[in-house]
């Protein structure tokens, strides 16, 4: 069995945060109903790059999880999500404050439904405090959360990811928060046993939790951390190099003895001795020195040769990758860290591989995203024991998309 077999998620949720956690939930077995509008679809469809009408990002994003259309602010549909939270351990969701309550779904009435459910909410804010209103995406809790104000060149502008950073690390979060609140769901010795809860996730505080101790610093020391391009306030060297070929690398020397390591092996062991070397924080005061011994012996090495090198001396260094160095890749390979699944409509496609090992219970992609509505026929007859003369009614009526019908 799978580590969550037994486990039945609904994923409300629109984009990525929410539906991350999901995805996460799913990888290791869990049940995972991803509820969609029945005309307009998740807004993942139309996300991103496509292949033959297909997003990949919904395929990547929805894998391992069944696909009911479904109309929740409709009293019909509203009554069916309601029948369905019976059956269910998990909910999770990213409307505004004051959606669900509106639709008549309420985490007062859903506990009452089912008094175990774990309800996830996930928004831009968070459900409280002035902002709670405000629409929420990832852009604004990188730059409101600091990440941006620390990201770039200390001369350039604040610097955004190219990717949905914060929503990432929110749906990480939001799945460990999950899986918190269940394990206090079944722990005889909480006060909380047998009881469900609601768990509300912003997108600011996850990534703000990555950042370190920002807040710490500036109340004690009233020192407001900055950019400092690839380099970093805390040790050096630090930074990006370029090779003789043109490739990248990228070095730490956190610990005084890698540092040690990399300085005699470009040939300036001189600088170990001095009194300066021991502690990262003011290497960083010499970091220009440093820096112009390195880049000057790297780039004149090929990427392959300085690799050699600094795994020869134990020194800290990996090549900077595109995606087609990932997959080429020896050590993902072994790990099969980006793997190969079969899709409907695609065929074979790559993509990433779950998350992390279990050794007893290991996770696995069963199927890639779904076409719309592709289970509300299966999951409305055989959880809700709907006939199909009704499906049918709710088809027509809006209230559902039935692929089968």
């Amino acid at each position: 069995m799978a580590a969550l077999s037994g486990l039945r998620v609904l994923d409300c949720a629109t984009l990525f945060a929410g539906p991350t956690a999901s995805l996460m939930l799913g990888d290791f077995g869990a049940d995972v109903i991803k509820i969609e509008h029945p005309e307009k679809g998740d807004s993942v469809r139309q996300h991103g790059f496509k292949k033959e009408g297909q997003s990949l990002w919904w395929l990547y994003l929805s894998r391992n999880k069944k696909s009911l259309a479904l109309d929740l602010s409709s009293p019909r549909g509203a009554e069916i999500l309601m029948k369905l939270v019976m059956h269910s351990d998990v909910l999770i969701e990213n409307f505004r404050p004051g959606t669900l309550e509106k639709w008549g779904l309420g985490p007062n009435i859903l506990l009452e439904i089912n008094p175990r459910l774990v309800i996830a909410r996930v928004t831009g804010f968070g459900q409280t405090g002035p902002y709670k209103s405000r629409p929420g995406f990832g852009t604004l809790a990188e730059a409101m959360s600091g990440f941006a104000e620390l990201t770039g060149s200390p001369e350039g502008p604040p610097t955004l990811p190219a990717f949905g950073l914060a929503d990432a690390i929110a749906g990480i979060a939001t799945a460990q928060a999950i899986m918190t609140a269940l394990f206090a769901l079944n722990n005889p010795r909480s006060e909380s046993f047998a009881k469900g809860q609601v768990i509300d996730t912003s997108l600011i505080e996850p990534i703000m939790a990555t950042l370190g101790p920002q807040a710490l610093i500036f109340d004690q020391l009233g020192v407001k951390q900055r950019r400092t391009g690839n380099r970093t306030a805390n040790n050096a060297p630090r930074n990006t190099y370029q090779t003789r070929d043109k490739k990248w690398v990228a070095i730490s020397t956190s610990a005084p003895s890698i540092a040690a390591r990399v300085m005699t092996l470009v040939e300036h062991p001189e600088v170990i001795d001095e009194p300066w070397f021991n502690e990262g924080r003011t290497r960083v005061e010499h970091a220009d020195e440093l820096d112009s011994y390195i880049a000057e012996w790297i780039s004149q090495r090929d990427c392959v040769d300085v690799i050699s090198a600094f795994s020869k001396a134990e020194a800290a260094v990996a090549p900077i990758y595109d995606i087609e160095d990932i997959i080429n890749d020896p050590q993902i390979q072994a790990r099969e860290t980006i793997t190969r699944v079969q899709d409907d409509s695609l065929g074979t496609i790559l993509m990433q591989n779950v998350m992390y090992k279990l050794s007893r219970t290991p996770g696995e992609i069963r199927f890639t995203g779904r076409p719309k509505g592709n289970d509300t026929h299966t999951i409305l007859q055989e959880l809700l024991h709907l006939e199909s003369a009704e499906i049918l009614t709710l088809h027509k009526e809006k209230v559902i998309f039935d692929a089968r019908a």
